[in-house]
């Protein structure tokens, strides 16, 4: 049976709808009942399993099936051990188990507190195995900012206005949050010498991460009109960034060792579905740029309105500061436009294919979404007098991310996080 396109916005949505979970309820809290992301986790028995997030609760959707609660095709996709199954069955699918969640968690619902677990006492994993990873550079502020640095003539890639520019990178390092990170060795330059040596610029990437939903034919391409519907969900995501590598490295073919070691994600995905009330119109084009190319022109409003911050904990601090604030909202291109220029010579993506949107960083001081932005400004001061040029061993960074729009009921990311361990000695 065909499925219908599912509709942007409807009940699951409603600022008044409110959970059994009372946690859910909670002013402020990241997974309110309008949110919903899935997941996969594991308890004590050590089985990873799919679940959804609900104040600081996880539903077990297994559990819920088991009961009679849960059914269909979407609910049995989502259950094991990755919920690959489930983006491959595309968006129709994953608002059908949305609505299906929603009813079950909904306040004047029977509860059934025996489907849930603590998030304390669950421990998370990747959605699923990340076959392909690309990621783009798609925010004219963190193009321009450091590229004026470099070149103040010519700050920006040639292709930049005319296409979202990336590359492939490394699907095997993708890590969940909270595992660490190790320095690496490489070859740089230090003092007009070549050393291969532990690295001494550790750098992290604000970025948002994208989920791919469907399969396109190898040969076929998505086009603009469709590429939303490739969008399963999103995530926070960290390119770890080794910055006196990859500046030795990238003529001419780009980033590799300096971008490869390891790269964090998010653990729930904020579906597509549960995002709908963030869309939101890109800003205007930079005065003189070309119109965006018709093909990569949808004619919705497919930015979406998300503030994402960076912060800083190092060994002294008791408490992270955060040294970023961007928002997402102000990115050059769309998640849909990043699906159209990936697909458009034909390339087959997959469902559970990452991409990562680029450094999300904004134009105000304070919104650079990385430690080479920031140092364009100086050290980086810390609250307890501490300062930084790169990142330390045992230094951990934290992301946060929250959607915002007007009459509708804010929700959250999670946090994506990782700690930098000392390199490996030789």
């Amino acid at each position: 049976m065909r499925r219908k396109r599912p509709l942007p916005i409807d009940h699951t949505h409603a600022p008044s709808l409110t959970s059994w979970v009372a946690s859910a309820n909670t002013p402020g809290c990241d997974f309110p009942i309008q949110n919903l992301p899935l997941g996969i986790f594991s308890i004590a028995d050590g089985t990873p399993r799919g679940g959804v997030a609900i104040g600081d609760q996880v539903l077990d959707i297994g559990l819920a099936m088991a009961h009679g609660l849960l059914r269909g095709a979407a609910a049995e996709a989502a259950s094991g051990p990755s919920l690959r199954p489930l983006m491959a069955l595309g968006r129709a699918a994953s608002a059908e188990l949305r609505h299906n969640v929603s009813a079950l968690l909904a306040a004047g619902a029977h509860p059934h507190p025996e489907l849930l677990h603590p998030q304390s006492a669950i421990r998370m994993h990747l959605p699923g195995e990340v076959r392909n990873f690309s990621d783009f550079m798609a925010s004219y502020d963190h193009c321009a900012r450091l590229g004026a640095a470099r070149d103040p003539k010519n700050p920006l890639p040639p292709a930049f206005h005319h296409l979202p520019v990336a590359y492939h990178s490394r699907a095997s390092s993708v890590r969940p949050s909270g595992t660490d990170v190790r320095r690496p060795w490489g070859q740089y330059v230090k003092d007009g010498e070549i050393v291969y040596a532990p690295t001494g610029t550790m750098d992290f990437e604000l970025e948002l991460g994208i989920w791919i939903a469907g399969e396109n034919e190898q040969g076929e391409p998505t086009p603009i009109s469709l590429a939303d519907q490739r969008l399963f969900g999103f995530c926070l995501l960290n390119d770890w960034s080794v910055r006196d590598i990859q500046r030795y490295e990238m003529p001419p073919l780009g980033p590799f060792l300096g971008k490869s070691l390891h790269t964090s994600v998010s653990p729930w995905v904020i579906t597509a579905e549960a995002l709908a009330p963030f869309a939101t119109a890109l800003p205007p084009r930079q005065a003189g740029a070309p119109p965006c190319p018709p093909h990569l022109t949808s004619g919705r409003p497919d930015g979406l309105s998300i503030q994402m911050q960076a912060a800083l904990q190092t060994p002294a601090m008791a408490d992270p500061h955060v040294i970023t604030s961007a928002p997402f909202q102000n990115m050059y291109w769309t998640p849909a436009q990043m699906v159209a220029h990936h697909t458009s010579n034909g390339c087959n993506l997959l469902p559970g294919d990452l991409l990562g949107s680029g450094t999300v960083s904004g134009p105000a001081e304070g919104g650079e979404a990385c430690i080479a932005e920031l140092l364009l400004r100086g050290p980086i001061q810390l609250p307890n007098g501490e300062s930084r040029r790169y990142l330390e061993d045992g230094d951990t960074i934290i992301f946060t991310g929250q959607a915002h729009a007007p009459g509708a009921t804010p929700i959250g990311f999670g946090e994506c996080r990782g700690t930098i361990l000392p390199a490996h000695k030789a």
